[in-house]
């Protein structure tokens, strides 16, 4: 990586929203640092005059006791109150940056393609937009006055023991080089271990995420032993890591602490003070002094071994989170278009959803649907049927080839005209878990009350919300748990009928319907696609007879092109997908075989 990566990767780059409170309380700490250190040269001189019975004098200004005191407590409240607003101004900045961070992060993924959030998954996207961003707070909040107490102090404090008296200041230093080793030694940064203790994170938070999400699941077939067993593998995986990293340090970063603590310091400097003070080259107050001044700097000095790690810690946490804001956006033309008509065509569209992946999804896909026309998408299972339809939205763009929409390439149309023009009914439905209202005016958020009702009744489902205790108001449960699966489904309908999109692609929309809401659904369907452009994917074939076309694929390519009794006869894939499911349709569960 060069330099001007590192630059525009780095830990300060991904703050720079913050600059400004950052700079502000660091300006504060250091001022703190200042007073106090102000304060123990004060104290020093105060000791050694009353020790010696001769006046105080700062800057030939003779001070009595209570105007000494009346000081001291000035540079202290000053440094108190420049520390307090220190930390106030760097909290309110990590504050900032937790906003900022994590509203550009979920705006960056709202325009990435969709097989990066799938590839990757939702743990490691929900470590990198909650856990790496909080990293990044405590280390704005807590770390950044301390890194200017932490600089400042013992370098200011370094300055004055060497004008003081060099051989006590040596001293000092002797007893913090040898401490500083030590933590240097335990703080050293060990990438294969970091990378395993982030992985292991990692791997925790997938675990717990896929435990509750698949709580049915769990509770009918497995009680838990299996999947729970894949999160307590993930934790056990973390503490090892966790164990070994602490084993390499614990010894050293012990013996560091030891060591900078203040009284190996004082001690060495009382000692060489009381030898240099007998021998006559030592004033008092230089011994006074330079007593104050060496543990104050030992003090100051070992939050900078913590924070070299933590600095550490919050730079691969910066670097994930530049990762994640690094990817390519699906590009967006500068010459944009607006299509006037709504037929759709794909011509010689090929597509892999990785480009190192070596076989296309889908190959060499030529069709053209008429607008207000019914075509229909069927083949067998990982044909290529779903990925047709979230290529016409760029879900993915295409690898070759172009998709268009009134002969305008889908790539020029921009994002919000897009998706104004194409809606979505999926086969797995996803509700929010808010109130029922809020779920519909998803599509429309200038949509009115009366709108919204208006997309139930077409979406046959108003009837039973209106039967529900709080009616729009009751809230759908997480992923809507709260409904059964036919009412989802209407739910989504009724967005798509309130969005009033020229184009609707509907994702095997009654795959998951009982007879009793499929005979609603089928309504709903009926009322959405009125006047429309309608991708179908259907697996239950009687849904689809009536198609203005039916497009069959086959192993990713377009295998056959016609109506229901053209495919009949050309006794291909169609003809014998409809044989299956004649077979499937006339099978007797009692008896467990086809009727005869």
């Amino acid at each position: 990586m060069n330099k001007q990566t590192n630059k525009k990767h780095g830990l300060w780059a991904i703050m720079k929203p913050v600059m400004l409170e950052i700079r502000l309380a660091m300006f504060l700490s250091a001022i703190g640092s200042l007073s106090l250190i102000a304060s123990l040269l004060i104290l020093s001189l105060t000791l050694t005059n009353i020790m010696q019975d001769t006046p105080l004098k700062i800057f030939n200004i003779k001070l009595d006791l209570i105007n000494t005191i009346i000081l001291l407590a000035i540079m202290t409240t000053i440094a108190f109150l420049s520390r307090f607003y220190a930390f106030v101004v760097s909290h309110l900045g990590a504050f900032r940056l937790e906003q900022v961070l994590r509203t550009k992060l979920t705006q960056h993924l709202a325009e990435v393609p969709l097989g990066y959030i799938i590839s990757n998954g939702s743990g490691t996207l929900k470590k990198v937009i909650q856990n790496d961003v909080k990293n990044l707070h405590s280390f704005v909040a807590d770390s950044i006055p301390m890194i200017a107490k932490s600089i400042l102090a013992p370098i200011t404090t370094l300055i004055i023991l060497f004008i003081i008296d060099y051989r006590l200041a040596l001293a000092s230093i002797s007893i913090l080089l040898l401490g500083w080793l030590a933590m240097a030694y335990a703080m050293r940064d060990s990438k294969e271990l970091r990378d395993k203790y982030d992985q292991s994170q990692s791997d925790i938070n997938k675990a717990v995420i896929e435990f509750a999400q698949a709580m049915p699941v769990v509770r009918t077939f497995d009680d838990g032993t299996s999947s729970f067993k894949r999160y307590n593998s993930a934790l056990h995986a973390y503490k090892e890591n966790l164990n070994n990293w602490m084993k390499i340090s614990a010894i050293p970063a012990k013996l560091g602490m030891i060591i900078l603590s203040p009284l190996p310091t004082l001690l060495t400097v009382l000692f060489t003070g009381i030898l240099l003070l007998n021998s006559g080259s030592l004033e008092l107050f230089a011994l006074i002094a330079a007593l104050f001044l060496s543990t104050g700097m030992a003090d100051a000095m070992m939050p900078i071994m913590w924070l070299q790690n933590f600095i550490k810690k919050s730079q691969a946490s910066a670097l994930k989170i530049q990762e994640v804001l690094d990817v390519p956006t699906l590009p967006i033309s500068k010459n944009a278009e607006i299509p006037t008509s709504f037929e759709l065509q794909f011509k010689d569209v090929f597509f892999k959803y990785d480009n190192g992946e070596v076989n296309y999804a889908l190959k060499n896909i030529n069709f053209k649907i008429p607008s207000k026309s019914v075509t229909a998408l069927v083949g067998p299972s990982g044909a290529g049927k779903s990925t047709i339809a979230k290529l016409i939205p760029r879900f993915w763009d295409v690898s070759k080839g172009e998709i268009c929409i009134g002969g305008v390439n889908i790539k020029n149309i921009e994002p919000n005209v897009l998706m104004n023009t194409v809606s979505f009914v999926f086969q797995d439905t996803f509700l929010f878990q808010d109130t029922i209202y809020n779920n519909i005016k998803i599509a429309n958020q200038n949509a009115s009350k009366e709108e919204i009702i208006k997309a139930a009744k077409a979406a046959q489902i108003h009837d039973f919300i209106e039967s529900l205790p709080n009616a729009y108001e009751t809230k759908a449960g997480d992923r809507g748990a709260n409904l059964s699966g036919g009412q989802k489904q209407r739910i989504t309908i009724a967005r798509a009928i309130l969005r009033d999109t020229p184009i609707v692609v509907l994702d095997e929309a009654t795959a998951f319907a009982d007879p009793e809401n499929e005979e609603e659904i089928v309504k709903a369907l009926a009322n959405l696609t009125i006047n429309k452009t309608v991708i179908m994917i259907a697996h239950r074939l009687s849904t689809i007879k009536n198609a203005d076309q039916i497009i069959v694929f086959s192993q990713g390519e377009i295998s056959e092109i016609g109506k229901h009794e053209e495919l009949l006869e050309n006794k291909g894939i169609y003809k014998k997908l409809w044989e299956n499911y004649e077979k499937a349709s006339q099978w007797n569960l009692e008896k467990g075989k086809v009727n005869e």
